[in-house]
């Protein structure tokens, strides 16, 4: 069944309305017609199995059948600080990041940032990303559309420290402390932010103001990781910590 993300003031308990390239999409690639059922959230936790009511060029209408109780977010919101690599890397990471279930990215330069973004050219690479990120959403049915922030310097990252529960930053060089020691802290709803380096990782003295600015320096491993492998680790070994807990609450086993 196919899925749609629409603005929270277009989903109501009644009635959905779609607008957009969603629109070219459910009439011309689909061929929906009425009455057929589609399942559409509104991006911020709350998904619907919706009857097509009325088909235009321009909306979509769609009756609400039932609201779903679906549980497929990680417990904790965890954000993708990830400093802007080459090429095309940063599309994958937001797509599979999405699919991992990531609540929100926050692209950064730093230091060894090779990628420089103009005003024309963010604008563009904003567009196409959150283009990105809507379509693995849907395609892995996600309740959450996850925000992409704003590319911002290293050291505008590193203020926005206080709106998480905790934050880190991986360092290949931080032999002590792991990300598995950072999860155990957390719980259901917590906050965490990962700052994750560019092609060649962050400097010692990157990794140092970071420090004096609340982030905690961990290692993803024993193992050096890719740039774009780096923040599907952090996603996975959550996902395997927290959702194995929920599970086993909700049959009465253990944890």
């Amino acid at each position: 069944m196919q899925r749609y993300f629409v603005e929270p003031d277009l989903f109501s308990e009644d009635e959905i309305s779609i607008v957009g390239d969603d629109v070219h999409h459910i009439v011309n690639v689909m061929r929906a017609k009425e009455g057929e059922e589609i399942l559409v959230s509104n991006g911020t936790g709350r998904t619907a199995l919706a009857k097509l009511v009325m088909l235009s060029s321009k909306e979509v209408k769609a009756q609400v059948l039932e609201l779903l109780d679906e549980q497929c977010e990680l417990p904790i919101r965890i954000t993708i600080g990830q400093g802007l690599p080459k090429g095309e890397k940063m599309e994958w990471i937001l797509q599979k990041g999405t699919e991992l279930g990531a609540y929100s990215f926050f692209p950064f330069s730093s230091e060894r940032t090779i990628v420089k973004l103009d005003a024309k050219k963010e604008a563009k690479k904003l567009e196409r990303w959150r283009k990105i990120v809507k379509e693995a959403a849907e395609q892995s049915h996600r309740a959450v559309l996850p925000e992409i922030l704003p590319p911002v310097s290293f050291r505008e990252a590193l203020k926005a420290s206080n709106a998480y529960t905790r934050c880190a930053i991986a360092y290949e060089k931080e032999g002590g402390t792991t990300l598995h020691q950072v999860l155990d802290e957390l719980q259901g709803d917590d906050t965490l932010l990962v700052l994750i380096g560019p092609e060649g990782g962050f400097s010692p003295e990157e990794v140092g103001i970071a420090e004096s600015n609340g982030f905690l320096p961990i290692s993803l491993g024993p193992r050096i990781l890719r740039t774009e492998t780096a923040s599907q680790y952090v996603l996975a070994c959550a996902s395997y910590q927290f959702e194995r807990k929920h599970a086993a609450a909700g049959t009465g086993g253990e944890a």
